[in-house]
């Protein structure tokens, strides 16, 4: 996990920022996925829960495009997505914002395999 934020890279659509990583180990899918909520913008336990579960269930909602992405690159990648905004988003916000910065994510992935071969 601190290899994430120290060694990978990010990429962002406000109110959403993603951490990633590319990695060597055998995971159980071509893409793991991690979500989180700072405790500085949002004191009660009960909002961070609401967003993380947002932020999962518009996920599971977009994740297809990385996951073919991830499958058809023979690679595997570990995704770390931080809810930056101060206020509680609606769901419609983060069902519009998810697939751009999986579509950034994936821009930024292909530059990166381009660049490596």
């Amino acid at each position: 996990m601190d290899q994430l934020f120290t060694v990978g890279r990010s990429v962002s659509v406000f109110p959403l920022k993603a951490f990633y990583n590319e990695v060597d180990i055998d995971l159980d899918f071509p893409v793991k996925l991690g979500v989180g909520v700072s405790s500085r913008n949002f004191k009660k336990a009960v909002d961070r829960n609401r967003i993380k579960r947002l932020l999962r269930e518009a996920y599971r909602l977009n994740k297809q495009p990385l996951i073919d992405f991830a499958s058809s690159n023979n690679k595997k990648i570990i995704v770390f997505i931080l809810f930056v905004d101060k206020a509680l988003p609606e769901q419609e916000t983060l069902q519009n914002k998810l697939p751009l910065l999986i579509d950034k994510l994936i821009k930024q992935l292909n530059e990166i395999t381009v660049a490596n071969t």
